[in-house]
Parts: C-alpha cells; structure tokens; sequence
C-alpha cells in the first residue's frame, strides 16, 4: 500500500505536474493551490446544500460537482509548466456553460438595486466564501503573466466568481435566506 506522505516537500518545495520541483511558495503552487482552497468551500456548500430539502437539489448538486471537477483540472493546468503539455485543457465551452447557468439563475433573482453583503443562510454564506477565494485565485493566475499557457483559464476564473455569486443568491432565495443590504447607518 503507497502512503500518502512522501516527504518530499519536507524542504519546503513541491513538484508541478512533469515532476519539476519548486518552492511551495512559488506564485503557480499559490494560484493553483487557491483554486483547491475554492474547491473545498464550494464542497462545503454543497455539504450544507445536502442537509435540505428541496425541488431542484439534484439539478443544483450536480451543478455544483461539474464546477468542482473543471476547477481540479484548472488547477491542474496552473500545475503544469510552461515547456509542457497540459493532460486536459479548459476550453471556451466551459466558460459559456458557466454563463448559461448564470442566466438561467439569475432569471429567478430579484435584480439587485444596492449592494449585499455576503450573508444568508449557511449554503449562501460558503458559495460567497467560495467567490472571493476564486477572485484571490484569479488575481494570483493573472500575476503568472506568461506562464499561463491557456488563455481561457483567467476568463473562466473570472467567470466563476460571478457565477458563485450569482449561485449563492440563488441558494439564498431557494432556501429562504435573506440578502442583508448594507447597513444605511454608518
């Protein structure tokens, strides 16, 4: 049985996709390891989501599972390096099934007249979590400049903060939460 430690990153350094290693500080291990970040708070939403009972879980889960698997193999080509191929490629069909979803959603969604405040209920809460992890992801894979082999990966990036936002409003009203405006005494 191979266990889960190597030790190999006990140096303070880490291997991209193709085995070249790096420190664990590197800008590529943080944009790609931000995305794992976002995918954990999107798998705890979704953990959340599970507790309740509603019509369109089932539509919304799985939804929710295709986002987090794009998001792994994001990461994945964040953790490839540049004089390499990437196993899988993000395409612009990933970034136009994230806008769909959008205006599916936000079809359903009262059109914002102020700003909210990421609140709500639990499931809300962790998507809007999950949403500015995503933008920190984006603004590190923007800072790799030229490393980035796939143009769509920023855009999809992008996207997905908006479709998070989008998505946590969206749980909001189906579960009964309410948008908390900001506060009008400050």
């Amino acid at each position: 049985m191979a266990r889960i430690y190597t030790r190999s990153g006990d140096k303070g350094t880490t291997s991209l996709v193709y085995g070249k290693r790096v420190p664990k500080n590197h800008l590529r291990v943080e944009a790609y390891g931000t995305c794992d970040e976002a995918n954990s708070m999107i798998g705890l939403a979704t953990s959340l989501i599970e507790l309740e009972d509603w019509e369109g879980k089932a539509a919304f889960l799985d939804q929710m599972h295709r986002v987090q698997t794009i998001l792994f193999h994001v990461g994945a080509e964040l953790a490839t390096p540049t004089d390499k191929e990437v196993y899988w490629k993000l395409t612009k069909k990933h970034i136009d099934e994230l806008e769909e979803q959008i205006d599916e959603w936000d079809q359903e969604l009262e059109p914002l007249k102020q700003f909210i405040l990421p609140s709500g209920n639990r499931p809300s809460s962790a998507l809007h979590v999950a949403r500015t992890v995503i933008r920190r992801a984006e603004r590190l894979t923007v800072g790799l400049g030229e490393e980035i082999q796939n143009p769509f990966v920023v855009s999809y990036l992008n996207r997905l903060s908006d479709f998070l936002f989008v998505a946590a409003r969206y749980i909001n009203k189906v579960l009964g939460g309410q948008e908390l405006p900001l506060h009008t005494d400050v």
